[in-house]
């Protein structure tokens, strides 16, 4: 059994990644339409459930909830499941890394950045190359923005506003999903 070289993979993923660009723009206006208004919608609804889910438990930033919902909500359901799941892996990969660096090194830049490397290696090395920028952040916005307190609660805290955030995303977009199905059958159209 071969292996294939990884530069011929990913020249192969990034045409089909220019051929999926290509069949969205070549969709009628009206279509594109619906699909940014549905995509929109989702976006609302999610970041607004998880932005008052947070501020409801008193989360110390609830824009968390909010912004992370915007960011794993995806046209299709299986799409935010994917997406979703990128994010956490990461947030606790990012979370974990950034409270023993926090601990071990205390406040310094280049622990900062040697934490942020390890964060994405950890995630390639697990298999989730994906979720590796998301525990980057995770890792800058636990160890660089100013806080009071201990760093575990901080890491703690961002990872429960991730999920509340990620809980909203999936809960809309299943509904979603459900909608979309009930209104249009099981016909496939364009976007899904």
């Amino acid at each position: 059994m071969s292996t294939r070289p990884l530069r011929d993979i990913r020249r192969e993923l990034g045409y089909f990644d220019r051929q999926l660009q290509d069949f969205y723009q070549r969709l009628p206006w009206s279509h594109r339409l619906v699909n940014g208004l549905s995509l929109a919608a989702q976006a609302i609804v999610g970041a607004s459930l998880g932005y008052g889910l947070g501020l409801l438990l008193h989360t110390q930033q609830a824009f968390w909830g909010a912004l992370t919902a915007i960011a794993v909500t995806q046209q299709t359901y299986l799409d935010t499941r994917k997406s979703s799941l990128d994010q956490v892996i990461g947030a606790a990969i990012g979370a974990t890394v950034a409270i023993a660096g926090s601990f071990l090194v205390q406040d310094n830049y280049w622990a900062y950045v040697f934490t942020m490397a390890i964060s994405i290696v950890l995630c390639w090395l697990f298999n989730v190359g994906n979720a590796g920028k998301l525990s980057a952040t995770t890792v800058t916005i636990v160890m660089l923005v100013p806080h009071s307190g201990p760093f575990w609660t901080i890491a703690l805290t961002r990872l429960g506003e991730v999920t509340i955030g990620i809980a909203s995303a999936l809960v809309v977009t299943g509904v979603a999903h459900k909608l979309e199905k009930w209104c249009f059958g099981d016909k496939p159209h364009a976007g899904t």
